[in-house]
């Protein structure tokens, strides 16, 4: 299947277009080119540098959304072991939005959950796009509540526009069960890691991310609302989506300046969606590096650094409103 490339990723796909045709012509007429080639490839590479070196926030929400970057359950497939999926919320029906299970990671038992995508319209459709239902939730707390009892950590893995906002999601109070998440996640007494490795939207991606540490990958964004849904509100029309990007302060470079992210995974050049195996082996050394500081921690240490986290997320600072020289 051909790549897909984004917009500002042409200059790269003429390149790339170029360097195959000379190949193809190489072979076709056995003349060596390899010179030729050489320094295309070379002029590829400083071209990625290029323009993966300044990415805007708004390109950054592109790539966090691209079709072929890995999802939830590529990086199961190639940094866990053993993994057994468990369905169902037991109490209304199994979301496909949302999977998870037991696994081993570094042959040690683990708790993955995470949302996931469809690569077409029929696995998408089976997916629900990644919007999960509040039964998605409920599922994801209920495996965390299992895997407390057994005595393993969470891993979760978000990568969601948001919770479904349909009307059938409403009467089954999605905000209620991302509500019901957020505290009992806090009360969790195993080693809670929630890594951000595409879209991060709203309540929706919160209700699986209350971590010990939260993780970002690069190309990522993690945000109150989507770039479409601020500049809907703000200026009114979904064009300003770039603008929206940029005051939302939503890359994972923001995320680590403001104390909201823990780390931040780089991804191999050209973003994760061009190197599966590569992105998953920058991912699972980042989990091996936290989970074994993490796993160092009694539980109540474990609820102690996870409340102290997020009561210092968000600061301001009063500036008072008295003219200068007033008595206080």
């Amino acid at each position: 299947m051909a790549e897909i490339f984004l917009d500002f990723e042409k200059p790269i796909a003429e390149l790339q277009k170029k360097l195959t045709d000379l190949q193809q012509y190489s072979e076709e007429n056995h003349i060596d080119v390899s010179a030729e080639l050489a320094a295309l490839e070379k002029r590829i590479a400083q071209t990625r540098e290029e323009v993966y070196g300044r990415l805007t926030p708004w390109q950054r929400v592109q790539l966090a959304r691209h079709p072929e970057r890995p999802y939830t359950l590529d990086y199961v497939s190639r940094i866990f072991t053993d993994y057994i999926e468990l369905a169902g919320d037991r109490r209304f029906r199994d979301d496909k939005s949302v999977v998870g299970g037991f696994a081993k990671f570094n042959g040690k038992p683990v708790m993955v959950i995470g949302t996931q995508k469809g690569r077409d319209m029929k696995s998408n459709v089976y997916r629900n796009f990644g919007w999960p239902h509040p039964e998605g939730y409920r599922k994801a707390l209920r495996l965390m509540r299992v895997a407390e009892l057994a005595g393993v950590p969470v891993i979760t893995f978000i990568d969601t526009p948001g919770a479904f906002p349909g009307i059938a999601s409403e009467e089954r109070h999605v905000g209620e069960a991302i509500a019901v998440n957020l505290r009992e996640m806090f009360l969790l007494k195993v080693p809670v890691i929630a890594v951000v490795i595409g879209e991060g939207g709203s309540g929706g991606a919160l209700g699986l991310g209350v971590g010990n540490r939260i993780l970002a990958m690069e190309n990522t964004y993690y945000s109150v609302i989507t770039p479409e849904g601020c500049a809907a509100i703000l200026w009114k029309d979904r064009k300003f989506a770039p603008l929206a990007a940029e005051a939302l302060k939503l890359t994972a470079e923001k995320l680590l300046e403001f104390g909201i992210a823990d780390g931040i995974v780089p991804e191999p050049v050209g973003g994760a969606h061009r190197d599966h195996n590569g992105a998953a082996k920058l991912l699972k050394a980042a989990l091996t590096e936290h989970l074994t500081e993490l796993k160092k921690f009694s539980a109540g240490k474990l609820k102690e650094q996870r409340y102290a986290k997020f009561r210092q997320i968000g600061h301001y600072i009063e500036q008072s409103t008295e003219p200068a020289g007033a008595e206080a």
